[in-house]
């Protein structure tokens, strides 16, 4: 018989905040976390961590291994998935939230969270369900939605604000997105986040498409080559420590007056890096959008919430619950699928409609 352990964690979650007490000034710090639900704190974890554990146990976390990032059951195994993206992203802004002394676990939680708005088969779907909610509709906005409402049939995760800020607003526009206007009112966490789902998806984008044979090294223009060389960890590395020496001041280790502290790249970074993004929609991202497997991954997409929505009791009730309007029940039945869930719920409403979605790429713009 396992005799009563003594509560000798009682006290580790406090231990943890004191020590956040030691990070930047301009850090947030989970002491000051909020939720819509207040609820009891752990004794064991502090409150960003609860919450990337919440994301990580979520069904709409797991989901994420099947849904495409640009390639679509790409013929191999070490293509980006979203999984391994939002994994991807939340390495690169620990970094960078380690190097300035800014809260991990904060980062860490919204970097995992950021993409569970995506709809299967790439950026596409979104666009398509932009198109037919009066609304609209965006990942970024869906995301939260499922974060907040969705979850757990309907109950959501009750996040912390700080987290659900920082997912709602990592979206980026096409061209210029490193400016400080963009990131007004934002956490300096959430600010690593937006920058880190950038420099994530533009290294290794760029690296699947020269594994798969849509670019070749030599296409990279020489201005981006000589910045960030040619290899994946080069480019990667070239940018996390620009953000780093950059955004320095965010450390609160140097005296700034009248300005506030944000995380940034050089001038000179910052055009390469803008350059990059728009060779990829150039060369990447529009072209695979008009591509044969890009329409038919639209038309499926469209299928699909059109069925849902005339069909709307094939939908889970609770679901239908939460969403009234069936066009939105639809939305948040058809965004949810994953890329083999929806090829199998298009061949059982129209066999065949799913020929051709997993011969190649599918359409990604704009990626954020």
């Amino acid at each position: 018989m396992i005799s009563e352990p003594k509560a000798v964690h009682s006290g580790v979650r406090r231990s943890i905040e004191q020590r956040e007490e030691s990070l930047s000034p301009f850090a947030t710090k989970s002491r000051d976390a909020t939720r819509p639900v207040a609820e009891e704190p752990s004794e064991v974890r502090a409150a960003f961590q609860r919450d990337r554990d919440r994301v990580i146990h979520s069904n709409a976390f797991r989901r994420l291994k099947h849904k495409s990032q640009v390639l679509v059951n790409p013929q191999g195994d070490h293509f980006t998935t979203r999984m391994t993206h939002v994994l991807q992203v939340a390495q690169v802004g620990r970094t960078i939230a380690r190097a300035l002394n800014l809260n991990e676990d904060l980062v860490e939680a919204a970097a995992l969270a950021h993409d569970v708005g995506h709809t299967p088969f790439g950026h596409i779907g979104e666009r398509v369900l932009d198109e037919r909610l009066p609304d609209g509709f965006t990942h970024a906005r869906q995301g939260v939605r499922i974060l907040t409402l969705l979850e757990k049939r309907g109950q959501g995760l009750n996040l912390t604000d700080q987290v659900v800020d920082a997912v709602r607003r990592h979206s980026k526009p096409e061209g210029k997105f490193i400016v400080p206007e963009a990131v007004a009112d934002m956490s300096l966490e959430a600010q690593i986040v937006r920058i880190s789902d950038a420099i994530a998806y533009l290294a290794h984008d760029l690296a699947d498409a020269e594994r798969d044979g849509t670019l070749n090294t030599s296409d990279v223009p020489a201005g981006i080559r000589d910045a960030l060389g040619d290899a994946h960890s080069s480019r990667l590395n070239a940018m996390v420590c620009n953000v780093i020496d950059t955004s320095w001041d965010c450390t609160g280790e140097v005296t700034t007056v009248g300005t506030q502290p944000w995380i940034r790249m050089s001038d000179e970074m910052r055009d390469v890096t803008t350059n990059l993004r728009d060779f990829m929609f150039e060369r990447v991202y529009h072209p695979t959008s008009a591509s044969p497997e890009g329409v038919r991954a639209r038309d499926a997409v469209a299928l699909l919430h059109d069925y849902y929505t005339l069909y709307v009791d094939d939908i889970p009730e609770w679901m239908r619950v939460v969403s009234i309007e069936p066009e939105y029940a639809a939305a948040d039945f058809v965004s949810g699928m994953t890329d083999s869930f929806a090829v199998m719920a298009l061949e059982r409403i129209s066999p065949g409609s799913a020929e051709g979605l997993y011969q190649g790429k599918v359409s990604v713009p704009p990626p954020h």
